[in-house]
């Protein structure tokens, strides 16, 4: 996860006097937010990151950067990434336009060069895996009383 105590000038256009100061926390959120839109993602980070995520979303509200590390030096940002894709996608496919897209709005919101985005896939997921929740909550409700 990006340390958030940390900072990096935004390099680009200055419209007066003054700096502005991107934290390596909002660079995260970005990279999360375009790998989520990437057709074939289906979550970011391993299942301990989404638990830790899930845990954040409940006390501070979405938490959309599970999964994901960034550092910035020099004004260029390294990015590390994991996923979990959607079966039947194709996972070298879906990792690339995850890069792609990663690059493509760092470069562009932030106004930083990318020095590399690692992706990471973690696993793989299919339809069926949301269907072993609504088993067990239909054998919970059928036991007599």
């Amino acid at each position: 996860m990006a340390d958030p105590s940390t900072s990096a000038p935004a390099s680009g256009p200055r419209t007066g006097p003054g700096k502005t100061i991107i934290t390596d926390s909002v660079v995260a959120k970005i990279v999360g937010i375009a790998a989520r839109e990437v057709p074939g993602v289906h979550a970011l980070g391993g299942s301990a990151a989404r638990a830790l995520g899930a845990l954040r979303e409940a006390i501070s509200g979405t938490d959309l950067s599970p999964g994901v590390s960034v550092t910035v030096k020099d004004g260029s940002a390294s990015v590390a990434i994991s996923i979990v894709v959607e079966y039947p996608h194709e996972l070298q496919k879906v990792s690339g336009d995850v890069r792609s897209a990663i690059q493509s709005a760092i470069e562009t919101i932030v106004g930083m060069q990318v020095s590399d985005v690692e992706v990471t896939v973690r696993d793989v997921h299919q339809v069926s895996d949301d269907d072993t929740d609504s088993d067990i909550d239909e054998a919970e409700t059928t036991l007599p009383v």
